[in-house]
């Protein structure tokens, strides 16, 4: 459902227009001697098209639940946001299968289902969400001005960041197969259904430690898998770690494959275990277990704003305390890429809230400027 919009696309700048730039190379048009028009003419009309313009007093890139929150806050406020999707649109949710710690359902839901019901609510009170990825920003002039993969310009009065942030995986093939049916990359989200049963972290860092403990409250047994003789987690994290009973860890190993049934209709895939190899001696292993959870790490969608934005050492956006508000003004971060502790959809959503809400009190205050300028 969600590729079928990605390239559906539509046109429709500042209330509901198209602005199409003259290009110089259009010819000025005379009386008309001959209805078919020539090369040259339609060279012109190519080049117009591929110099759209589209403004918005707010602009958010991203569309998962940092960015659809925004944008219903930033509409329903009358500021008739403009939401770019991206890539991936829906964010990481659309590869999440049941999701139980989202509030206000008694049942577990779909995530690609939540995403799309976001969306629907975005567009229902105003949004122009569009299909398409941007690729570059120039945050020093203003309006801000963001540049579309499809050659489309969007310009801003306010910008929203809602990239997000993706899980770094292990980019085996057989990882894929089991994704969102055994392969997890949060422990906190999918770790609910693996009570009572056998999983495995794989990683050496604090994220992993941490997954690992998290469900050691849970599960049976927790096998910790690293490719390290030790850790490069906190030590009072270690420490935690090593006193727990169902903990172990398997020192100086990498995971080969993730094993277990593909799946047959109306059987989803399930994981049976792992096979592992020590990189010092060769050796390898099978270990059966129900789940894996992957932990090596996430990455934030930055690359846009590099040297552009204030980072936080681990390059996650910088923002100032108890805010959205970035180091420049008018541009504000929500979500996982500015979150670099919780990570969950439903904090997501609330700093997209604050996002919007700040957004307004921003573009309230250049409004006074201006007018008493005038």
């Amino acid at each position: 459902m969600f590729m079928d919009r990605l390239f559906a696309g539509k046109l429709s700048g500042d209330e509901g227009q198209v602005v199409l730039l003259a290009s110089p190379a259009t010819p000025r048009l005379g009386p008309i001697s001959n209805p078919v028009p020539d090369a040259s003419f339609a060279s012109g009309c190519c080049e117009s098209l591929s110099m759209i313009t589209k403004h918005a007093p707010v602009l958010i890139i991203g569309s998962g639940p940092a960015g659809y929150t925004a944008a219903i806050y930033a509409a329903r406020a009358m500021l008739k946001p403009m939401l770019v999707a991206g890539l991936q649109q829906g964010g990481q949710l659309v590869i999440t299968t049941d999701v139980e710690n989202y509030p206000g359902f008694a049942d577990p839901i779909q995530g690609p289902w939540l995403m799309e019901q976001m969306l629907k609510q975005a567009e229902h009170v105003g949004t122009d969400v569009i299909n398409d990825i941007i690729t570059e920003v120039d945050l020093n002039v203003r309006p801000f001005r963001a540049k579309g993969d499809s050659g489309t310009t969007y310009t801003a009065d306010a910008l929203i960041i809602a990239t997000g942030a993706q899980a770094k995986w292990l980019g085996i093939p057989s990882e894929q197969t089991f994704m969102g049916f055994g392969v997890s990359a949060c422990a906190t989200c999918d770790g609910f259904f693996y009570r009572g049963k056998d999983v495995a972290v794989i990683g050496g860092g604090n994220s992993a430690v941490e997954e690992a403990l998290y469900l050691s409250n849970l599960a049976k047994s927790v096998t910790v898998i690293h490719r390290r003789s030790d850790f490069r987690a906190e030590r009072i994290l270690s420490e935690r770690l090593f006193k727990k009973d169902n903990i172990r860890v398997i020192w100086d190993t990498v995971v080969d494959e993730i094993t277990g049934q593909s799946g047959k209709t109306p059987l989803p895939p399930s994981v049976e275990g792992l096979k592992l190899r020590n990189v010092v001696t060769g050796q390898e292993m099978h270990l059966t277990v129900d789940g894996v959870f992957v932990a090596i790490g996430h990455a934030p969608a930055v690359e846009l704003f590099a040297g552009k934005l204030k980072q936080k050492p681990n390059g996650y956006l910088w923002t100032a305390p108890d805010s959205t508000c970035t180091d420049v003004p008018g541009v504000f971060a929500a979500g996982d890429v500015t979150d670099d502790i919780y990570r969950q959809a439903v904090t997501a959503a609330g700093l997209g809230c604050m996002a919007a809400l700040e957004a307004e009190k921003y573009l309230a205050g250049i409004e006074v400027h201006r007018e008493a300028a005038e």
